[in-house]
């Protein structure tokens, strides 16, 4: 059966188109027609006028809800939950994330995302481990007493346990062996510069040489100065994938505005998001709209992947379209997924959401199946 989505607003690839149709058969997206040429025989569903857009893609996220995952005790239940409390915030794809930790939190972390894999609704694109190999001198929310050093043979065992499910590891590159950054890269992991002290030429000499991405940027680096310019010049002129946290609480939306600026298409959104947790290394506690450790230090953020692209748009003048791609397209791009993700076009995935003026979100398709919708048919 085919159904065709129609009377909206599309936002793909950058660009606000009207009168169009969306044609969608299965899991995959047919065909992108102009509205006037639906076919006969199709079950036509009408938007009222909504914007229609790909779904959002969060590569770095410690839970949503409760219990968080990535807390004292990470289960497959917990991802479990993960998965539906993201997908009814638009987000449709994600990497769970695990931060700095004891060896045995994250490995019953890994096993937990292998013991899921029967069970999962598919928005969990893979695992994200956020150290424990950073840099102590930038450990932000980090334990420093848990930060060590990458040796080759613990990142091999840590690889071949998650059996293909690890695919983004953020270090501090400046202090790994040369080997296990090539190691990684060979085994496809995305690796990403973060809570570094890098100097502006150590970062010149690792972005793009493996280093694919730098990891929330401003944040767990040193900031610019004039005689020792560190990583954050050497990020604008080599341009990377860069992920920010634009809750306006990390990032400083002026600064934003000065990253769109200098890495156009380079720049992509996460939440870093955490939920409440009481147990463990990491207590997150609910400060107002963003979490601290107990003693006030800074940790994750209390954004939706939504959230983000409308503060981009309201508060750094960003467009719409282009806030859309920062969520969806480019993360899309970096992590270079087979199945077509981050654009409504022919023979993508049907995962999009739909939302109104007020960023007020109406429906999401995930898969081709219309979820939470309040449209008719």
């Amino acid at each position: 059966m085919i159904t065709a989505l129609h009377h909206l607003k599309l936002i793909s690839d950058g660009l606000i188109s009207h009168g169009k149709a969306v044609l969608i058969e299965g899991d995959n997206i047919i065909a992108v027609i102009d509205e006037d040429n639906i076919p006969q025989g199709t079950t036509k569903v009408d938007l009222n006028g909504a914007y229609l857009a790909p779904g959002l893609i969060d590569l770095q996220i410690y839970g949503s809800g409760s219990p968080l995952f990535f807390g004292g005790d990470p289960s497959a239940e917990a991802l479990s939950q993960m998965e539906a409390s993201l997908l009814k915030q638009g987000c449709t794809g994600f990497f769970a994330t695990i931060a700095t930790n004891t060896n045995e939190i994250i490995e019953q972390g890994i096993k937990a995302v292998l013991a899921h894999r029967d069970n999962k609704l598919g928005n969990m694109l893979g695992l994200h481990l956020e150290g424990p190999y950073l840099n102590p001198k930038r450990k932000g929310a980090h334990p420093d007493s848990l930060i060590k050093k990458a040796t080759l043979a613990e990142v091999k065992h840590w690889v071949e346990m998650a059996d293909g499910e690890l695919k983004m590891m953020t270090v501090a590159p400046e202090l790994q062996d040369a080997e296990v950054l090539n190691y990684l890269d060979e085994q496809g992991i995305v690796i990403s510069s973060g809570h570094s002290d890098a100097t502006y030429n150590q970062t010149k000499g690792f972005l793009h040489n493996p280093v694919k991405a730098i990891t929330h940027l401003y944040n767990a680096m040193p900031p610019m100065h004039h005689r020792q310019p560190g990583i954050i010049p050497a990020v604008f002129e080599d341009k990377p994938y860069t992920s920010v946290v634009a809750d306006g609480i990390h990032v400083n939306f002026t600064m934003i505005k000065l990253a769109k600026r200098m890495l156009g298409d380079k720049l992509f959104l996460i939440t870093d998001a955490v939920s409440e947790a009481n147990k463990g290394v990491y207590q997150h506690v609910l400060n107002g709209d963003h979490y601290t450790m107990p003693d006030g230090t800074l940790s994750g953020s209390n954004l939706t992947m939504l959230k983000a692209v409308q503060n981009c748009v309201t508060r750094a003048d960003i467009d719409l379209a282009e806030a859309i791609n920062m969520a969806s397209l480019y993360p899309a791009e970096l992590i270079g997924k087979d199945n077509q993700q981050g654009k409504i076009a022919e023979n993508y995935l049907a995962n999009m959401i739909v939302f109104n003026d007020a960023f007020e979100l109406q429906s999401v398709v995930f898969k081709g199946a219309i979820q939470n919708y309040n449209i008719k048919f």
